[in-house]
């Protein structure tokens, strides 16, 4: 659950961790392999020894090495006894015959002793060492987003080798076609404007005030922060606020609105996304996402807003908000220019700064979209 491994090891419609959900990395295609009990194709003959080193060491069976799409940079930091007990938990699951081809990546990198360089360049192996000047909440909340969740494998931005930029950790990353969101105390581009309430509120529901969970962090939610007990939701909330991560960034200067840009988005925007979202960009609390002083509405990858724009999406739907609201795809209707005016206008309106989106990122995003089976 801390873990989600659900989240990577489940394809949709697949049985329960039998794999095969496939994996875009800059480097080519990962597909998640079956880890369910099954002795021939899933982890039913790994030892505990190895279960362990897997975990903590990216080594696997007979010491094969483990790609970090496996996050064991963040896993290590987890004690044997939590090790353990995954390793208990998945023994009850039901073993499925599936065998799985996880390593589709294109040579060079699909050798791995080359991880062998990269560890030595960005892992640093060990269990979490509690910080005794901060309290037992704080240090339960680091430990689970410094290691079990593993919140930094999707939101620290990455060097060119695919390692965390340790400068950075949590800044906000790319990934899958998405953009996992800043979650440093950045009033501007993160969540310094968010209470603990309203962290606990997102992780447990997938909604709150600001915004609403999709792409990824919905699945996120759905496997894993909606099954959290409340004392470790408290703990991420303490921690993510105390993390010392962050802080005020100088706000940009927002475009004019004279610009051409800007005219032309509004328009888009009163016709196609003021019903849901207003005029005032205020949106409906925990139906259609504010945008009005939204952090990632104002971040500076525009991967996700693109996404959204061209392809839809889908809110989470969980016990404390069961509806998921949708959001229609408007690829059919909107040509590259006007959604990058769109977006531009949303950017900068009601108090919004950022740069404008080019008519090059949208028309990459939607190439990139064209190609996702």
């Amino acid at each position: 659950m801390l873990g989600d491994c659900a989240g990577c090891h489940t394809a949709p419609g697949g049985a329960p961790f039998a794999g095969g959900l496939a994996l875009d990395t800059p480097f080519g295609k990962l597909v998640a392999p079956n880890i369910t009990p099954d002795r021939e194709t899933g982890i039913g003959n790994l030892t505990d020894d190895e279960f362990i080193a897997a975990l903590h060491e990216g080594r696997s069976h007979n010491g094969r090495r483990l790609y970090p799409a496996m996050p064991y940079p963040a896993y290590t930091k987890l004690t044997d006894d939590d090790v353990m007990a995954i390793r208990s938990y998945f023994k009850t699951v039901a073993p499925v015959k599936n065998a799985v081809v996880a390593n589709q990546l294109p040579f060079p990198f699909n050798i791995r002793l080359a991880m062998v360089f990269w560890n030595w360049l960005n892992f640093a192996p060990g269990r979490y060492q509690p910080n005794l000047q901060k309290s037992a909440e704080w240090n339960r909340g680091a430990y689970i987003v410094e290691g079990a969740a593993h919140c930094g494998t999707c939101h620290t931005p990455k060097t060119l080798l695919g390692g965390d930029r340790m400068g950075t950790p949590l800044a906000g990353a790319t990934l899958q076609g998405w953009f996992a969101p800043n979650v440093t105390l950045d009033n501007h581009k993160g969540i310094g404007n968010w209470s603990k309430e309203d962290l606990a509120q997102y992780l447990k529901t997938g909604a709150n005030d600001f915004t609403l969970a999709s792409g990824p962090m919905s699945e996120a939610v759905s496997h894993s922060s909606s099954q959290m007990t409340d004392e470790d939701i408290a703990a991420i909330a303490t921690y993510l606020k105390d993390s010392g991560t962050g802080g005020t960034a100088t706000k940009p200067t927002p475009v004019a609105a004279n610009d051409n840009a800007m005219r032309v988005g509004a328009a888009i925007y009163k016709d196609s996304c003021a019903a849901c979202h207003r005029d005032s960009g205020a949106g409906e609390a925990r139906l259609f996402p504010k945008l009005a002083g939204s952090a990632l509405v104002q971040s500076d990858d525009p991967t996700t807003l693109a996404h959204v724009v061209l392809s839809g999406t889908r809110g989470v739907s969980t016990v404390g908000a069961p509806t998921g609201p949708a959001m229609p795809a408007f690829d059919w209707r909107l040509s590259d220019g006007q959604v990058a005016a769109v977006l531009t206008y949303i950017r900068n309106s009601w108090g919004n700064a950022a740069a404008p989106i080019s008519v090059s990122a949208v028309a990459s995003q939607r190439a990139s979209l064209a190609k996702t089976p």
